[in-house]
């Protein structure tokens, strides 16, 4: 029922996104719809939790990270895939979002940050690159990829 419940809302989040453009209008777009407080967020917050202990969220680990891609792109978020991650006070792998990236920082422990952001939505455009960062705390950080598209780049 969870992980239903979880796709219902990321097809609908995917589908309100639609073709829109991976840019700061996009950010303010996604904070304006589901802020913080509204019942959508705190749907997936719940629902993240949910899901990593029954074991379809950040089922697989990695130098002290759980991941795991929930959806696949094609299906039920339509061009996207969605992954979350849980990560605590570490620095992930260097990756470049081809075609950009769409997430939401959710802190397990209420100062957590996501590349020095605080809980909310944030858009990175295509080509941008990072180390995905989580201080402060622990927290869950939940992307959508264009077309799944992510490269890693060993650095």
């Amino acid at each position: 029922m969870a992980r239903a419940d979880f796709e219902r809302i990321m097809n609908d989040i995917a589908a309100a996104i639609g073709e829109r453009t991976l840019d700061d209008g996009l950010t303010a777009f996604l904070n304006d719809t589901y802020p913080v407080n509204s019942a959508v967020f705190q749907a997936v917050e719940a629902l993240c939790r949910e899901g990593e202990t029954e074991g379809w969220l950040c089922a697989r680990e990695m130098g002290g990270i759980r991941f795991g891609r929930v959806i696949k792109p094609g299906t039920q978020a339509g061009r996207f895939s969605v992954d979350v991650v849980r990560m605590a006070d570490i620095k992930g792998p260097h990756h470049v979002h081809t075609q950009g990236e769409i997430g939401m920082i959710m802190p397990i422990e209420s100062d957590a940050e996501f590349d020095d952001m605080p809980r909310g939505w944030y858009v990175y455009p295509a080509g941008s690159d990072h180390w995905p960062t989580v201080t402060k705390g622990d927290a869950y950080i939940l992307y959508l990829l264009p077309d799944g598209a992510i490269e890693f780049t060993g650095k």
